[in-house]
């Protein structure tokens, strides 16, 4: 007899062609008996709007669910906000992938009952992501302070550049004059970071990059540091204004708000099919290496 595992899905609005995965992944839960808790936003789309018969054993609002495993199905947005539903909670994501690149939801629809299958047989790993949080003084942070990707200091739109001064644990590393400042984790070095220059850095390597947004200077260089280090900084702007982007969700700060930013006391648990490998789906998924000439 299969045990008995209970699954939270968290779900972002899709186009008709990408049902398939969430008929696939509902069928497979119901055929092994499993407890099926819905978010609220997703099951009233799933049964509003899509007509979906979804006999779930709860529907939980915000970080109300305590479950076995997190099914995020979406892009690796969702993916993202799935990870900061879960938090210090610890508790292990699949990240199906109803989107279009999907790096960290990584299963494709058509893997669906692949990668349920290696949860049941425990042919799985679990594959931990460090986490950064924001923390200011002078003005507090609405919305949740914990960034699996990154946190971005960036200008308002249309306004100048910014200055934004930073230390090191303590220790003065430069002031930066640019359009912004990403502050990236390995999980986030492949979006936001990577397109403005930085590197690549692998899973659990126990860093964190820094790299500016279109510099005033040619030889201001991302900069690696170890994710152990406190990163503190203050920013002046022409607009007396300026955004915190963490993981993409923006905040206004004012000018001459201090702003903090250190690793998390959690980490977050990436569910991986067991052979999966990192830099498999890093050509696979960038297509890293490959030679686009014309013969």
């Amino acid at each position: 007899m299969a045990e008995k595992l209970r699954f939270a899905l968290i779900g972002n609005k899709y186009q008709d062609r990408r049902q398939v995965a969430v008929t696939r992944v509902l069928n497979y839960l119901y055929n092994h008996d499993a407890e099926v808790y819905v978010d609220r936003p997703f099951y009233d789309f799933l049964t509003n709007e899509e007509h979906y018969d979804v006999r779930a054993t709860s529907v939980f609002e915000d970080y109300n669910f305590d479950v076995d495993f997190v099914i995020s199905m979406g892009g690796d947005g969702t993916f993202l906000r799935a990870a900061s539903r879960v938090g210090a909670k610890g508790t292990p994501i699949l990240g199906v992938n109803t989107g279009r690149l999907g790096f960290l939801a990584d299963v494709l629809p058509s893997e669906v009952e692949g990668a349920l299958d290696a949860i049941y047989s425990h042919q799985y790993t679990l594959e931990k992501h460090s986490v950064i949080k924001i923390e200011t003084e002078g003005e507090p942070v609405e919305g949740n302070p914990f960034a699996l990707n990154d946190i971005a200091i960036l200008k308002r739109d249309n306004a100048a550049m910014i200055s934004i001064r930073t230390s090191i644990d303590g220790e003065f590393l430069v002031t930066y004059q640019a359009d912004g400042l990403i502050v990236s984790t390995p999980t986030g070095s492949t979006a936001y970071s990577l397109s403005n220059g930085g590197p690549i850095i692998v899973p659990q390597s126990g860093i964190l990059c820094l790299t500016p947004v279109a510099p005033h200077s040619l030889n201001i260089r991302p900069i690696v540091i170890s994710d152990k280090a406190v990163i503190t900084m203050t920013v002046e702007s022409r607009s007396h204004s300026f955004l915190a982007a963490i993981d993409g969700r923006s905040e206004k700060l004012r000018e001459g708000t201090q702003i903090t930013i250190r690793k998390a006391p959690y980490e977050i648990n990436f569910v991986k099919r067991t052979g999966e490998r990192y830099f498999a789906n890093l050509r696979e998924k960038m297509m890293w290496g490959a030679d686009n000439r014309q013969p």
